[in-house]
């Protein structure tokens, strides 16, 4: 703890060797965010399918108990299915197989250095993991500058960021926002409240309370009126999350500079031709960027909008 302290003392004495750790720290978090967004949904999609082999099984044990082998046999097919977990298998290329080695998985320099290709097929690898890295990087820089290094809440707001940047690829490959992430970070913007380091308990509390009911009541409403429903339940639990981050009084400024963009952009799509009407489109990304942006410049947004319309 002794040395800790006095590595943060001497990081903040030298604001370049801090920024630059800062700056390390984001790309090799960002690195392990590419795995989180490719393996979590795949990861839920594999134990989804156990349940459901295990629930068949079930079912055709009660419908038949003298068939029993062939249900065991159900159920240990989906038992059997490939392990998979953040650490297991390996990285390796989805072309070839090929595992990446150590100094092929350098953050950013390797896809580079490669020229965005598998070194052993050539084949094309995604810029979007050196730029979920870089993205990563970048706005774990803005956090520290913003609230200081050696304040709490540049520390919770990096976990914040890291929550939301994994939360909003995923919803925008999947349109799932999962639970081990969204419900964690909930958890733990309430037990910060408990030493003020954003807002009070209270707020925090009838934050996440606020933030549920108001996007379940909207869902309900839109479901009674068009038989459809207009958005998933993960974003009641990511407002939810926002409210016990930042009180029940961002709320309404949260979903106002989440729905505007969201809005724009789908009707745009539409009018493109790129998008049908009836097609979906993710919430979560738009909801994580106002979070984020609210978090960090919340009450100067609310300040000017004031200023603007007369009211300060």
């Amino acid at each position: 703890m002794e040395f800790a302290s006095t590595l943060l003392a001497g990081l903040v004495e030298t604001p370049a060797l801090l920024f630059i750790t800062v700056g390390l720290l984001g790309l090799i978090m960002g690195s392990f965010l590419n795995v989180v967004i490719l393996r979590l949904p795949r990861i839920m999609e594999h134990e989804w399918r156990q349940e459901c082999a295990a629930l068949a099984a079930a079912d055709a044990t009660e419908a038949a108990p003298d068939s029993g082998a062939g249900a065991d046999q159900g159920a240990d097919q989906g038992a059997d299915a490939p392990a998979l977990s953040l650490s297991h298998p390996a990285s390796h290329c989805p072309h070839c197989g090929h595992r990446i080695r150590p100094w092929e998985n350098i953050p950013v320099l390797s896809w580079l250095l490669l020229r965005g290709r598998c070194s052993a097929c050539a084949g094309a690898i995604s810029w979007r993991y050196p730029a979920v890295e870089a993205l990563t990087a970048l706005l774990s820089l803005l956090v520290v500058w913003h609230f200081g290094p050696t304040s709490q809440a540049a520390a919770a707001a990096l976990v914040f960021t890291w929550g939301l940047l994994a939360l909003a690829f995923i919803d925008a490959d999947t349109q799932l926002l999962p639970d081990d992430i969204t419900l964690p970070l909930l958890w733990l913007g309430l037990v910060l409240s408990l030493g003020g380091v954003f807002v009070d308990s209270q707020a925090a509390i009838l934050g996440a309370a606020a933030g549920y009911l108001s996007l379940w009541l909207v869902f309900h409403a839109f479901r009674l009126l068009t038989g459809k429903e207009g958005m998933g339940r993960g974003d009641f639990k990511l407002l939810a999350l926002f409210g016990a981050w930042m009180g029940w009084q961002t709320l309404p400024q949260i979903v106002l500079l989440s729905a505007v963009p969201g809005a724009v952009l789908g009707i745009a799509l539409v009018l493109s031709g790129r998008t049908e009407r009836e097609t979906p489109m993710p919430f979560g990304p738009f909801l994580a960027v106002s979070g984020w942006v609210n978090l960090l410049w919340g009450p100067d947004i609310t300040a000017a909008y004031l200023r603007f319309s007369g009211l300060a």
